[in-house]
């Protein structure tokens, strides 16, 4: 057996047992990632596209279920992104955020208003203190991309229909003498944009 076909059976199996341990850890809830320390067992050729595509060997994992194991028992350490099981840890690649924020619920109005986002693994978090909405703007285009934290430091980034869905929810408010184009959710104030900007 070739040396690559020695390494691409590692790797599946590596694969397997992380889904085959995700499954058992999260039988009764999410699994206490946060609280796991186990060795670092190396990268695993795995990568979530900007658009919440996950990637294996190169393939897209069209498992949704397969998919949702995954990112259960994903972890942020610094700036890298690891998959990590109580026995091991492996890195992954994030192009971005590892989840996609794709539907929006709003209710109320002004200060009592509340967002609740769905992400494309079904996670469903609330806007608020707990989970902000922060934007970034591309410092070439001004582009806007907007994210809600979703557990821990794990963000969701909000796609583009829902970004514009929650334009007709927004509000305008003076933070530090510049009025802002920004959301209410859970009592909070989020700034999304410069109301200057919208005229």
């Amino acid at each position: 057996m070739a040396n690559s076909e020695k390494e691409q059976l590692i790797v599946k199996s590596s694969a397997e047992n992380l889904a085959a341990a995700a499954k058992a850890a999260g039988k009764k809830g999410p699994p206490p990632v946060h609280l796991w320390n186990p060795p670092f067992c190396g990268d695993l050729d795995m990568e979530i596209r900007r658009d919440g595509t996950w990637f294996y060997l190169g393939t897209p994992i069209n498992r949704h279920g397969l998919v949702k194991l995954f990112s259960s028992i994903i972890r942020k350490d610094g700036d890298d992104f690891f998959l990590v099981t109580p026995v091991e840890k492996v890195g992954i690649r994030v192009i971005d955020a590892p989840f996609v924020a794709v539907d929006v619920n709003a209710s109320g109005t002004g200060r009592d208003q509340t967002i609740t986002f769905v992400t494309n693994v079904e996670d469903e978090v609330t806007a608020g203190p707990a989970h902000p909405i922060r934007v970034v703007r591309n410092p070439e285009t001004g582009e806007p991309s907007p994210y809600i934290l979703i557990r821990r430091n794990l963000e969701a980034l909000i796609d583009r229909k829902t970004f514009y869905r929650l334009v007709e929810h927004g509000a305008h408010e003076d933070r530090d003498g510049t009025s802002w184009f920004g959301l209410w959710s859970g009592g909070d104030f989020f700034p999304v944009i410069p109301s200057t900007e919208l005229t």
